[in-house]
């Protein structure tokens, strides 16, 4: 095996997606006789599959498929696997198609029919530029202190984020972001941005649901002076003004069908045309969307442009909402009790267990945004306090109002009253566990065994956060 071919120890993995039986054989057998480990499939559809379930160094497609398309195929690769090196194989003449493809992401191309050596020599180039994407991402990986500047946790599901995150900082790929409202994916986009090439580049937010359609445009685009009333001078759009950084678009889903078409464009062109102008205008940019809707949906309703949305979801991250990272929140907590009172010059108030446990009950449907406007209304309301009360966000405390009352209007299923009405006699007997059991008519051990299943479930902080009494 030539030495060029062989920089690893271990052989590098390679996916064909090529339809003709011939062409596939012969891939297989060349690759496999110059230490690659292969495997073969014949459609994209079958590609996917296999892109889904093994992770490869490298990736030989056919463009010309049978039912999906090599630029589907592609579109979608991406986002199952986040580093590895796309080839397109297509045929002579077919330049048009390998620009395009270039477009979305693949490293190379190859016309058809190919000699042996230049396709060695393509692989062996992909390998290196993949071998050097990959030690740059390390070195990130080790300094991703930027990520934790921006997203606070320690969860589960918040190491799955930053892995998402670092994967995909490096790359050109567009990213997707979802998740509820209030959960941080703007935090997310300045995190990928930060740890990106284009760091020292401007990163360019926008809220799409904030402006109508004209002036959307105009913010996008840029006009010409007198384009339309109003327009006393020429303007730089966002997409200018984020060359060689990033441009966020949240609330994307909220964009009318026209700025859709014209924002496809720009992806594909990597020109924008301001308004009222003819000039087209070369623009580098790296394009972060997000949404806190299931684009997928509002493409099957004819709601949201199909080709857009593959566009815009090459590299898709969901931020989790607070309730499935329980474990973040006295973290999170903490953290704003500390930030806010540094930023007013307040002495912060403790958080007491009792606290505590309320925070890690409660479901939070505004999410770390309601976390954060409710410490910091704390922190103010009792600055000088010791302590900080729990009262439910948006609720005034009504001791009329029982528990039962609240089951009603918030739609609590039975466990949660059962969870609540057991942490009520807890507090109500300041968390002596004999009290309580015989209060709510249970054994000591089955209310032992309750309190362990609700930390299990991140419901309840773990006993050092706790003062349990027997």
């Amino acid at each position: 095996m030539p030495e060029e071919y062989a920089k690893t120890e271990v052989a590098p993995r390679v996916l064909v997606v090529e339809d003709e039986e011939n062409v596939r054989d012969l891939l297989l057998t060349v690759l496999a006789e110059n230490g690659y480990r292969v495997d073969a499939v014949r459609s994209g559809e079958e590609g996917l599959r296999q892109l889904d379930q093994q992770l490869y160094d490298l990736v030989l497609l056919d463009l010309n498929l049978p039912g999906m398309h090599g630029l589907n195929v592609l579109g979608a690769g991406p986002a199952l696997q986040t580093d590895a090196q796309f080839i397109v194989m297509t045929a002579f003449g077919s330049i048009d198609s390998a620009v395009e493809a270039m477009k979305l992401g693949a490293v190379d191309f190859i016309k058809k029919p190919f000699r042996t050596e230049e396709l060695l020599h393509i692989l062996a180039r992909a390998r290196e530029e993949l071998e050097l994407k990959r030690e740059v991402a390390q070195l990130r990986s080790q300094t991703s202190a930027g990520v934790r500047a921006h997203l606070v946790g320690k969860s589960q599901a918040m190491q799955r984020l930053y892995g998402m995150i670092e994967r995909v900082a490096p790359t050109r790929a567009n990213v997707l972001i979802t998740g509820d409202t209030g959960t941080g994916k703007e935090l997310a986009a300045r995190a990928v941005h930060e740890l990106s090439g284009r760091n020292r580049r401007p990163f360019v937010a926008i809220n799409c649901s904030a402006l109508p359609e004209t002036l959307l445009e105009s913010e996008l685009f840029g006009h010409m002076k007198g384009s339309f009333t109003g327009a006393v001078q020429s303007k730089r759009g966002l997409f200018e003004e984020a060359q060689g950084g990033t441009i966020f678009l949240d609330e994307i889903s909220t964009v009318s069908e026209g700025v859709q078409v014209k924002l496809l464009r720009v992806l594909q062109d990597r020109k924008v045309t301001r308004v009222g102008g003819r000039e087209p205008i070369t623009v580098d940019f790296r394009l972060i969307a997000a949404t806190n809707r299931n684009l997928g949906e509002l493409v099957e309703k004819g709601e949201f442009r199909e080709d857009l949305y593959y566009r815009l979801n090459v590299f898709p991250i969901r931020v989790p909402s607070l309730r499935e990272r329980r474990d973040d929140i006295p973290i999170l907590a903490q953290h704003f009790r500390q930030r806010f009172a540094d930023e007013n010059g307040l002495e912060p108030p403790e958080i007491p267990p009792k606290t505590m446990t309320r925070l890690m009950s409660y479901d939070w449907p505004g999410n770390v945004r309601e976390l954060e406007n409710f410490i910091e209304r704390a922190v103010i309301m009792h600055a000088g306090a010791r302590a900080i009360p729990f009262e439910p966000p948006g609720q005034r405390p009504d001791p009329e109002r029982n528990l039962l009352s609240r089951a009603r209007e918030e739609k609590w299923d039975l466990e949660r009253l059962e969870r609540e009405y057991i942490l009520d006699m807890l507090e109500q007997t300041q968390w002596h566990q004999s009290s309580a059991a015989e209060a709510l008519g249970i054994s000591r051990r089955t209310l032992y065994r309750k309190l362990k299943r609700y930390r299990e479930q991140g419901i309840l902080p773990e006993p050092h956060h706790v003062a349990l009494r027997m």
